[in-house]
């Protein structure tokens, strides 16, 4: 695949520091993108972008919490102004939190809507509004496959990340005609921290490859768990001019392991 159109571009990348978002920054800047990373933890951010710095790569730290819309609208606007218009958007940030809904806390479930919705609706409304003026730009958002599939436990997670993806489509229908693109990638188990905070011991890996029924949760025909680069190379297809005809689609990434529900 020719990324050589990705060259000294500016991408906005959140939950930048860790898991998924991390890969991302990496991938993206070692594309000769300058990268944006956002992400509340500072400290694992700026560690982060130190490192991918000292490789001579153009990254840059903005330690935010996206659900925070005051704040992303003045990152999104020093963006603009200092490192150049932002071409691509790829919206990371999430966080987890299970329980059964029966005695899931208030505070879970408003904490799990901020980022995992509201964060995509702040982050996508104020780039997008850049995006519009130049009639170009591509914005992917990592959704989940739990987002179609029922889930005991995740209903809180699973609830943010289909309204997450259902927004990321509307966007998409109402930016069509700026010749911006919306595109969803979504994963299923993927050896992240995430992941391993679902784990009760060190079998937890091959437990979720063989499915647990006790729990209704369907196995991985493929045998094996995502690797964050499995994830990221399905957002670089969105963002490159391969998938130039494509929004509004969403790309599950995760072995088979929704049977394609």
């Amino acid at each position: 695949m020719d990324f050589l159109e990705c060259s000294g571009k500016v991408a906005l990348v959140t939950g930048g520091a860790q898991g998924i978002g991390a890969a991302v920054v990496e991938a993206l800047a070692k594309l000769g993108m300058v990268v944006a990373a956002i992400d509340y933890n500072a400290e694992k951010l700026n560690g982060h972008v130190s490192n991918l710095k000292s490789q001579g790569l153009d990254v840059h730290a903005f330690a935010a919490d996206v659900s925070d819309g005051r704040a992303i609208v003045g990152i999104v606007d020093g963006i603009e102004r200092d490192l150049g218009p932002i071409e691509t958007l790829v919206n990371v940030a999430g966080v987890l939190r299970t329980g059964l809904i029966e005695s899931f806390s208030d505070e879970d479930w408003a904490k799990i809507f901020a980022v995992n919705t509201t964060g995509v609706f702040n982050v996508s409304r104020s780039v997008s509004t850049y995006m519009m003026t130049r009639k170009s730009g591509s914005i992917v958002t990592v959704g989940s496959n739990a987002a179609s599939v029922p889930r005991i436990s995740l209903g809180a997670y699973a609830a943010s990340k289909a309204a997450a993806v259902m927004f990321t489509k509307c966007l998409g229908l109402e930016l069509a005609q700026y010749n911006i693109r919306c595109n969803i990638v979504s994963p299923g188990s993927t050896d992240t921290e995430m992941q391993w905070s679902m784990w009760n011991d060190e079998n937890g890996a091959q437990a979720v490859i063989n499915g647990m029924p006790e729990t209704f949760k369907v196995g991985i025909p493929l045998n094996k768990i995502a690797s964050p680069s499995d994830i990221v190379n399905a957002i670089l297809f969105f963002i490159s001019n391969q998938s130039n005809h494509i929004t509004m689609s969403n790309l599950c990434v995760d072995g088979g392991a929704t049977l394609g529900a």
